[in-house]
């Protein structure tokens, strides 16, 4: 592709949650804040939603990666499965020995390796991505989990990342006992105008490249009205925009290759007008 006309070793803008890309804006700062604050307090729930694209896996992915050795991290990428199914994949995860598959053992016996890694000084992180398409018998049996605990602390942390469809889910009446035991919850904004800069400048670093940026001002200021922030936009767009200006031969994206992109991707706000070149 482009890769060697703009001095690039690998694609900057790529849709894939990869760690490597993060940077580190306000919402992400501030999201992790929150989960560390969590762990750090002892409290059982946190729950982090945000639109679609705005980096909620990435987030979970580098949540992960920053646990210490007194955490076990437990990853539950799609929760879209019944209660059963959901507690045999926690149990998994913590490789917890076979037995009867009932739910009540299956909880007994998460419970006895909750246990046995208390007494080494160890606690359970699980975090649930995608929280928003459990169903709601699912969600309800959530609290089953937080309900391991000692007299002294929570055995597992429980972490919820979600569309904002979770939020409405955990308002319905039925579920308000596990919606009052959330403690923290964190609602993740798109990148402000002033970040999408350094978030550019940050990806493309990554990749390779060294000089000039490669999109104008203008341009810039045209890919933020044209993905309204939102981070999984602002990459499709910057990769289409780089394909427009390589097409054409040029080393730098101008606010024309944006449109072009704009005008090639399904969800993207149109750009100004007035917005010159």
């Amino acid at each position: 592709m482009y890769l060697a006309h703009f001095g690039l070793h690998e694609l900057p803008f790529g849709i894939t949650p990869d760690t490597q890309y993060v940077c580190s804006t306000r919402a992400h700062q501030e999201a992790m804040n929150t989960l560390l604050l969590t762990l750090q307090s002892g409290e059982g729930f946190v729950k982090i939603t945000g639109e679609v694209g705005v980096g909620k896996t990435l987030l979970c992915r580098r949540f992960l990666h920053t646990l210490g050795s007194s955490f076990i991290g437990a990853y539950v990428p799609n929760p879209q499965m019944d209660a059963k199914a959901l507690l045999n994949l926690v149990a998994e995860e913590l490789e917890v020995g076979e037995g009867q598959g009932e739910a009540a053992h299956v909880i007994r016996r998460i419970n006895q390796r909750l246990l046995q890694l208390a007494g080494e000084d160890r606690s359970v992180v699980l975090c649930i991505d995608e929280a928003q398409t459990m169903p709601m018998l699912t969600l309800e049996s959530l609290r089953l989990l937080s309900n391991l605990e000692t007299e002294k602390r929570k055995l597992i942390h429980i972490v919820l990342f979600g569309q904002p469809e979770l939020d409405e889910m955990l308002a319905q009446p039925r579920v308000r006992q596990l919606r009052q035991r959330i403690a923290f919850s964190y609602r993740m904004p798109n990148l402000a105008r002033d970040e999408l800069d350094s978030y550019l400048a940050h990806r493309l670093d990554v990749a390779g490249h060294r000089g000039e940026p490669l999109f104008t001002p203008r341009a810039r200021q045209a890919l933020h009205q044209g993905s309204g922030g939102a981070p999984r936009l602002v990459n499709i767009l910057a990769h289409k925009a780089l394909l427009a200006a390589f097409g054409q031969g040029r080393y730098r994206v101008t606010t024309k290759h944006v449109r072009q992109a704009v005008a090639d991707t399904d969800g993207a706000s149109a750009i100004s007008w007035w917005l010159p070149a």
